[in-house]
């Protein structure tokens, strides 16, 4: 595994952390939708959406 993958995974599995945390401070809510989706969450921020403050 090279430092990339790992580096994806940390920020993947970040993601799920948050969402578990995130539904249980709300007492309410199922975790399955974001622990299923922190892949593609990740993915479409990483690689797609982008924002340049110059050019909103």
């Amino acid at each position: 595994m090279d430092q990339q993958t790992s580096l994806d995974e940390l920020c993947v599995n970040t993601i799920r952390t948050l969402s578990i945390d995130a539904v249980q401070q709300a007492n309410s809510g199922h975790p399955g939708a974001p622990l299923g989706l922190a892949p593609a969450a990740y993915t479409l921020w990483q690689h797609f959406l982008k924002h340049n403050p110059k050019n909103p």
